[in-house]
């Protein structure tokens, strides 16, 4: 059997659980779950994949919607599988739906950003949907199946 140059999809597991640090910062002391926050932007907002940390620009406003938006309750463990000799892909989904409970956003939303309340706000992801409006009613973000193709967060490798 022959050698194959391959990321280690532990590895990529691994940095979803901040087993990994090649720098001095940030040093990780604690060995729970940091908090994550799932924050609800305008349509004209810019939140894209530049952004670096949460931000109130932007951010939605309205009855019963505090600024940072809501605490996402928990996480699927982190996996890493490999697909092949040369790939494989890391993931995890949160294990419930982010529901916004009764409020009004009247100006016109269409997209949320993941953040990590705990590491100073330090931005994760950013999901986009139709626009959207809502008066007196629940919003609710369905998570998707934490699988390797349908995760919500997903990192991957392979070589060409």
């Amino acid at each position: 059997m022959a050698n194959t140059q391959s990321m280690c999809t532990s590895f990529m597991g691994e940095l979803l659980t901040a087993t990994h640090n090649f720098g001095t910062a940030p040093t990780r002391g604690a060995s729970t779950a940091d908090t994550f926050k799932a924050a609800l932007y305008l349509t004209t907002a810019t939140v894209n994949a530049s952004t670096t940390a949460y931000s109130a620009t932007n951010e939605v406003s309205g009855t019963n919607y505090t600024a940072g938006g809501v605490s996402i309750s928990g996480w699927n463990a982190p996996t890493a599988t490999n697909a092949s000799a040369t790939a494989g892909t890391a993931f995890t989904t949160p294990t419930a739906s982010i529901t916004y409970t009764s409020v009004t956003l009247s100006t016109a939303f269409d997209c949320v950003l993941i953040y990590n309340s705990t590491q100073s706000n330090k931005a994760v992801s950013v999901h986009t949907f139709g626009s959207q409006t809502i008066t007196a009613g629940t919003f609710t973000l369905t998570m998707p199946t934490n699988n390797t193709t349908n995760a919500l967060l997903r990192l991957a490798t392979s070589l060409s």
